[in-house]
């Protein structure tokens, strides 16, 4: 009866999906200005149905990784673990979320924005969307419209060739920046599996873990984010490392990191990998070299054709939001509150972001201390995961720039359950629409995410009386 539970889970997952997407249309990201999307009653039912959802999807979830027996020792996947069957299930729980406005956070029109900007011949380094102005930069919060663009040439590539012909057909241009975040998942379900045969981690474990991810599907599918096309573009080029393609590994990991600039690390790794490879006296030392040559030609090229310039560069110091949900900014804030203004939040924001950094040293040189015991690939997690922990911007998707890397190659199951664990509670954290809860509309997500849940206690108590009657079936015969 395994197979017969694969198939409920996954079916549990895909009506979770369905409902998401369903109640996006009226809880979503919605765009501005297109009066199909209206709020009122729409958004309090659509609140409802996006999160009795979520908890279906996360727990179908769950139940799918239980009866696949997706340990993370290497062998031959049982139950629902076959490569085929992960297949199947991606595309069954990201197909409904591919054509709903955008879910989770309303960063996919800045991205719309960007791309016109550049098209228009504006120089997105040094000004924001309010310059371009029209319906795209109706779409972007206040606090964003004179923000200069944090991202590199990469996605501006990829933004420009979809935006200028998709103005006039905005959620057409959200698919469209949605389509090629599927694009950068894909990517990082193939990789996924390279990496962890190469680790010895089971392939099946490593796909349930950060592809399957109700987390990575919300906001990697539903959110349109470019941290998929960052990711899968990192993981490939990680893949082509340890398939002893160095080169191409590097050329990818640059363009990992001319998306969003944390990818960068993982020439680290790469490097690491490549010196396994090597023959000869001081192999650290000479693929370092060639690392770092090949990065450098791979960056100016990128940029060149790009056409962008090298303001990305100083796009990395772009001001993050005060109020976001990194540990060092809210210390700051709680310690210049508590010194009553002693302190300026400013100062005391500063003061903790260095003690940030100090934290990802610390944590860099344990992995660098540890490195051959912890291997290139789980090491670049665990420092990842560091940049995002300790780091002076915090977003729950952010958690999976770490995870990609550690689901592929953590064998320690303890390890792999508390990022499970941490995956799920960052999962419903963040309402549909991306915007701060009030306390209705916590009731309204609590009351959905009850109704998710009995619905799955419905499902998992039918499952139990129809396998138990066949097995009575069976002996009557």
């Amino acid at each position: 009866m395994r197979r017969d539970h694969v198939a409920l889970s996954r079916a549990t997952g895909f009506g979770g999906s369905v409902l998401i997407a369903a109640g996006g249309l009226g809880a979503g990201a919605l765009p501005v200005g297109i009066p199909f999307f209206a709020g009122g009653t729409n958004a309090q039912i659509g609140l409802v149905a996006v999160y009795s959802g979520l908890l279906l999807l996360v727990l179908g979830w769950w139940w799918y990784g239980k009866t696949g027996h997706f340990n993370s020792a290497a062998g031959r996947d049982e139950g629902g673990g076959g490569a085929a069957d992960g297949w199947r299930t991606l595309a069954l729980w990201s197909a409904p979320l591919l054509f709903t406005p955008p879910l989770f956070s309303r960063d996919v029109y800045s991205y719309l924005a960007q791309g016109q900007m550049v098209d228009a011949g504006l120089d997105v380094y040094h000004v924001g969307p309010s310059a371009l102005g029209g319906a795209i930069a109706d779409q972007i919060p206040a606090i964003w419209l004179d923000t200069p663009s944090p991202y590199g040439p990469v996605l501006l590539i990829v933004a420009r060739l979809i935006a200028p012909p998709l103005t006039e057909h905005l959620l057409l241009g959200v698919i469209a920046m949605r389509l090629i975040a599927v694009g950068g998942l894909a990517l990082l379900a193939v990789a996924t599996r390279t990496l962890a045969r190469s680790a010895g981690v089971r392939p099946a474990s490593a796909a349930w873990l950060i592809v399957l991810n109700p987390l990575t599907l919300i906001h990697f599918v539903g959110g349109a984010h470019n941290d998929a096309l960052m990711v899968g573009l990192l993981a490939a080029g990680l893949a082509a490392a340890v398939r002893r393609r160095p080169v191409v590994a590097v050329v990818l990991v640059v363009a990992a990191a001319l998306v969003k600039a944390p990818a960068v690390l993982g020439l680290a790794a790469v490097a690491a990998i490549w010196a396994h490879q090597i023959n000869g006296r001081f192999p650290r030392v000479r693929a370092t070299a060639a690392v770092a040559g090949t990065a450098g030609v791979a960056t100016a090229l990128i940029t060149a054709a790009a056409g962008t310039g090298y303001g990305w560069i100083l796009a990395l110091q772009t001001p993050m939001s005060p109020h976001n949900w990194s540990l060092t900014s809210g210390l700051g804030r709680v310690t210049a509150s508590l010194l009553d203004g002693g302190i300026s939040a400013t100062l005391a924001r500063d003061v903790w972001r260095w003690a940030g950094l100090l934290a990802m040293l610390i944590v860099a040189g344990l992995v660098w201390t540890y490195r051959a015991k912890l291997g290139p690939v789980y090491g670049l997690g665990l420092v990842l995961s560091a940049v995002v922990v300790f780091g002076p911007a915090l977003r729950p998707w952010y958690l999976l720039w770490g995870l990609a890397p550690l689901a592929a190659a953590a064998v320690d199951q303890r390890v792999r359950q508390i990022f499970a664990g941490v995956c799920v509670v960052l999962a419903v954290a963040v309402l549909p629409d991306g915007f701060a809860p009030d306390a209705n509309r916590v009731l309204l997500a609590t009351i959905g995410g009850l109704i998710g849940i009995a619905a799955f206690i419905t499902v998992r108590i039918s499952s139990v009386l129809l396998t138990r009657a066949g097995a009575l079936a069976q002996e009557a015969r």
